[in-house]
């Protein structure tokens, strides 16, 4: 009985041991299981980090994009604001231009009937570039001045003693800027010595 209680004894040991390594066996599966759902959903959350990265990043650049975009409607609308009326501008130049050319005509003229039409045309003349100037018009200076290609156009040359090589000495049409922008430029006659 001895044998036979020990051999039960046995038997219920390896019994257990069988149990212990199966529920250890078990227990190993679901740590392995357990750890690929793990992976998996890390895996799924960097995927969706990933996602929500781009899509901050698109939104970023969207709304660095909108916000140039409203920097150059700003730049233009400023633009068109100053310059606009530049083409009216330059149209009303000419009829200014006849006036003063009128004026060069019948200046010096003795009768006193002309002199009232002169005195008339230059305060129509001196009206008009003022109500032009108050929308940014300005008249270059140029009679005296030194030549800058900028502003001016030469149109011929002239030797004058005692005056400096490149001063204007005649302007023949006046030029113009537009809010600080040139118009038109001022055709003249500077000195060549």
């Amino acid at each position: 009985m001895n044998n036979e209680t020990e051999m039960n004894t046995e038997n219920e040991n390896l019994a257990q041991n069988e149990e212990v390594s199966t529920e250890n066996a078990s227990a190993e599966e679901q740590v392995e299981a357990g750890a690929e759902v793990a992976e998996e959903n890390v895996a799924e959350l960097n995927t969706e980090k990933k996602e929500e990265d781009s899509f901050k990043d698109k939104y970023y650049y969207l709304a660095a994009e909108m916000q140039n975009m409203q920097r150059r409607f700003d730049k233009e609308k400023e633009s068109l604001l100053k310059f606009g009326s530049e083409k009216i501008l330059k149209d009303l130049l000419e009829v200014v231009d006849n006036f003063e050319r009128t004026l060069g005509f019948i200046k010096n003229d003795e009768d006193e009937k002309v002199k009232n039409i002169v005195v008339g045309i230059e305060m129509i003349t001196n009206q008009m570039l003022s109500a032009l100037e108050k929308h940014g018009l300005k008249q270059v200076d140029a009679l005296n001045k030194a030549f800058d290609p900028n502003f001016h156009e030469a149109m011929n040359t002239e030797a004058k003693d005692g005056v400096e090589d490149e001063t204007i000495s005649q302007v023949h049409q006046n030029g113009y800027t537009l809010n600080e922008r040139l118009l038109r430029p001022a055709k003249v006659t500077i000195v060549k010595n």
